[in-house]
């Protein structure tokens, strides 16, 4: 069967050949939703002036050897130029060639995988919880969403003060309870098992409300048929809920990992990256390279671009795993 490429009137039809290769279509389209662009054009501007530019930027100082030592600045009424050099990719080649990069990387890879996990096991067990007919469910769900309305530099500085290790509220109750103090922020294992603590208690109520919405888009017939049939709970949970939570799982997944990766405020204020730089991750490592001792921005804005490159190359590996399993999105 044949489709004709003109319409009833002999125009082409909009999706043939021949209306593709007429000129002015996209000038035809242009003028036909001009409300539209106008709306967006504002958006396009903002979103280039606050990121184009500086990612423009930021990647164009990878390429050079730019420091506070040599970078253009004005004194006074002294306008002193800019001496750095371009040079080419050998920052990369520093970068990805030493220890360093791939010891924060693995840290900053389990870091982002524990956090994560326990976002999305805890988050779906308070989401299952209070998708139940429960007395006082309102109010659950008002205080289990409290710690994602609280700014995360407000919750870093009140955890910091909880993990004190002279005067802090936790080591407090295990004296009163006859344990020992523990050193929380001052030994590798501990900080580390700290930030992750409080990355977790800022991050679970997001995958929460998450999984709830998702679970509540679940048809309730699909569990009264199978409870019916037989069907164990365990085995509702695996064949309706979590294929039913497929796509609200994939999309949260994909945030929680990208702002756990970058979470800089918990690192940053809870540890400071210490002891030493035990708890440093990518980005807080790039943010000390351009603000701390003689401050070299090229190398930070090469930290910068990788951490971005990773970032996109995990989010189309996952795009191409969900597309593989037919949740496009």
């Amino acid at each position: 069967m044949t489709v004709s490429a003109t319409r009833a009137d002999g125009a082409p039809r909009e999706d043939s050949p021949a209306a593709r290769r007429r000129p002015g279509r996209w000038r035809e389209t242009a003028g036909r939703h001009w409300y539209a662009w106008a709306m967006v054009a504002p958006v396009i501007v903002v979103m280039g002036v606050l990121v184009g530019w500086p990612l423009a930027r930021g990647v164009y100082l990878s390429l050079t050897d730019a420091t506070e030592a040599n970078i253009g600045r004005t004194i006074g009424v002294n306008v002193i130029p800019a001496t750095y050099e371009f040079t080419g990719l050998a920052n990369y080649l520093e970068i990805l060639s030493g220890g360093l990069f791939w010891a924060k990387l693995a840290w900053t890879a389990g870091w982002t995988a524990a956090c994560v996990a326990l976002h999305y096991g805890i988050g779906l067990g308070l989401a299952m919880l209070l998708n139940r007919r429960l007395r006082f469910r309102s109010v659950y769900r008002v205080l289990l969403i409290l710690p994602w309305a609280i700014p995360a530099f407000v919750a870093a500085f009140v955890w910091r003060y909880l993990y004190n290790s002279d005067y802090g509220v936790l080591n407090a109750m295990l004296e009163a309870a006859g344990l020992p103090a523990v050193g929380w922020l001052d030994e590798p294992l501990t900080a580390r098992i700290a930030v992750i603590a409080v990355n977790v208690w800022l991050g679970v109520p997001f995958m929460m409300v998450a999984m709830l919405g998702g679970l509540q888009a679940i048809p309730g017939e699909l569990y009264e048929a199978a409870e019916v049939d037989g069907a164990s709970p365990a085995r509702r949970f695996r064949h309706i809920t979590l294929p039913g939570l497929r796509a609200v799982s994939g999309t949260v997944i994909l945030l929680g990992t990208i702002w756990t990766f970058n979470m800089f405020p918990v690192i940053y204020l809870v540890t400071g990256g210490g002891p030493g730089s035990e708890t440093e991750i990518l980005v807080t490592y790039a943010f000390r390279e351009a603000f701390t001792g003689v401050r070299d921005y090229s190398g930070s804005a090469t930290w910068g671009v990788i951490i971005l490159a990773l970032l996109v190359l995990l989010a189309l590996v996952y795009r191409r795993a969900l597309r593989r399993q037919g949740e496009v999105w």
